[in-house]
Parts: C-alpha cells; structure tokens; sequence
C-alpha cells in the first residue's frame, strides 16, 4: 500500500516493544513522519491516559509545539502515548492508538489490538500478533547488511532468546530442554547456530548459551558488547527459527519471514501469550520443537501492511 501524504507523529514511551510497533505502522502510512519520545513525571505517569487538569502540559514543550501545529495523524503506542494523542484528537488530529490503553476505547478514533487480548469494538482492529517492519525489503536489507552471515555453513538455524515473564516461566530448565534439542539437530544435521538474545535475557542464560555451543559455527549476540546487533541479517539469512515461548514480537518478526518457526514447550507460556500460541500452533505456523526439525514452506504472516490499508480506509477514504 503506497503511503499517504500527510503529515504524521508517532509517539511512544521508549519501550522497545512500543517503538517498533508504531514506528512500523507509522512506515506504512505516512513515511515521512516524524517521532517523539515522550518523558513525564507524576501524576500524569501515574494515571495516563486519563485526562487531568493541565495535561497537556505533561510531556513539555516539544508535544506542545506538536499541539500547536496538529499533524493530519498521530499513532501511539503505550499508556503515556495514549494520553497525548487523546490531547491531539481534541485538536481535530485522527489518531491511532496501538494495543489496548486500558479505557474506553471512544476516546481514540482506532485502536489497533492482537487478538490474544480479547478486546473488540466499532473502532478496534485486531490483529494476529503485533505489528513489525519485517517484509521482502526489510529482510533484502539485512540480507545486504550482513553478507557474511549468508556465508555460513547450513541449514542455518536462528535461535531468538527471551527470558523469564510473568507469563512464561523460561528460567534454566527450560533452557536446558530447549538446548538439548538443539544439540540432536546439530548431531543429525551439522550446519550453523545463530543466537541473539533479548533486554529480558538473565545473564545466566546467557553465558550458558555461550558455553554450550561454544564450537559450533555461527555467532552469539546478547549485547552491543558483542558488536553490531545482526537480527535483521538473522532473520534474512535463516533456514529455519527457534524462538523462545516468553515474546509474541519475537514470534510474530519470526513468523513474517517465509522460514518454519519452533517455540520450545509453548504450553509454558499462560494467559494472553497462551492465547497466542494457541492460535499459531491451530493455524499451522510454529511448531513445538521436537527431536527432529519438520522444515516445510511456510507462508508468511504480514499483518502490518494489513492493518494501515484497512486504518487507511477507515480515516481517510484510500
């Protein structure tokens, strides 16, 4: 879907989680848009999104000056964010707010949900997983970026790595469950282990990656102390992908390539994240990792471009 010309802010509250997501719809619409990083303190950190005497005085004078000028659109992603473009609408702005901000959902002209959520509505759009850049051009520039890692022996197996949640006990054993399997593969198979890390990897598990495959070809990464953080490559240049059951970002980023995907004992994860691997395991596209990979063409699954033709439609008539 080719972007619209109209001016665009996406906000958000420096969360990785929420950055991305709005940043990656914000690309679809509107790719000359511009960002804001929004910082507040009490009360308003508090309470956001609701509305109290003097809030748009929450985020200081460089919202201000976005309230001065009201972009055509603003999407949001986050509690914080979910107040400022509450303000904005207030000024004739269309606003988009990306996952549920835990109020009536009227207060936004759309709200952009997963499905796991459960939340519906005239002005809700859900979705299967979150919303991510990764499409055809994005991997052909990771593929550009990091040549070097197309130069590893095959099959190529990525293995993206999370951490403990409050809905996924990923802790050690689990670790160890998920590594000997690993281990078979690559005792049956050979070929290369690339394994990135995440910001809720324990240190633990980290070394513990490092130590176990210490001989095999590939490359660890954990933190920029490890160099250029290679995901992008990563995922551009693999046979196939593990992911750990804690992230429904790192599934679904996963899941947009055309590469089969594996989440180690998925039953782990509970309530909304249950949810989600519930539904990819009935729709066919990840797979409990087993003793044996199952390598079959995968279609990939894009919902991004999905969703900003349908907010497209539903805003602006194209």
């Amino acid at each position: 879907m080719p972007g619209l010309s109209l001016s665009c802010w996406t906000l958000h509250d420096g969360a990785a989680g929420h950055r991305r997501q709005a940043l990656a719809l914000a690309q679809a619409l509107a790719p000359q848009g511009r960002e804001l990083c929004l910082a507040t303190a009490a009360p308003w950190s508090w309470l956001a999104p609701r509305r109290l005497p003097s809030a748009e005085k929450a985020f200081g004078p460089d919202f201000l000056a976005v309230l001065a000028t009201p972009p055509a659109l603003a999407i949001g992603a986050g509690r914080r964010a979910a107040l400022a473009t509450r303000l904005l609408r207030e000024r004739g702005t269309r606003v988009v707010q990306v996952l549920h901000p835990r109020l009536a959902t009227r207060h936004w002209d759309l709200v952009i949900a997963p499905e796991h959520d459960g939340r519906r509505g005239p002005n809700v759009i859900t979705l299967c997983g979150s919303l991510n850049p990764v499409d055809d051009a994005w991997l052909a520039q990771g593929r550009a970026d990091f040549p070097g890692l197309g130069e590893l022996p095959g099959p190529r197996t990525v293995v993206l790595l999370g951490g403990p949640t409050a809905a996924v006990r990923f802790d050690r054993g689990a670790f160890e469950v998920m590594a000997a399997k690993l281990e078979h593969w690559l005792a049956m198979e050979g070929g290369s282990l690339l394994v990135i890390g995440s910001r809720r990897t324990p240190a633990k598990l980290a070394r513990l990656a490092r130590s176990y495959w210490a001989d095999v070809p590939g490359l660890r990464w954990f933190d920029p102390t490890d160099g250029e953080n290679p995901y992008a490559g990563a995922l551009a240049w693999a046979d196939r992908i593990v992911v750990s059951p804690d992230s429904v970002n790192m599934v679904s980023e996963a899941c947009a390539t055309a590469c089969p995907v594996y989440v180690p004992e998925p039953q782990r994860a509970s309530g909304r994240v249950g949810r989600y691997m519930v539904s990819m395991l009935a729709r066919g596209r990840i797979q409990p990792l087993g003793k044996l990979p199952e390598d079959v063409p995968a279609e990939p699954l894009r919902e991004t471009p999905r969703v900003a033709a349908l907010v497209a439609q539903r805003l602006f008539g194209s």
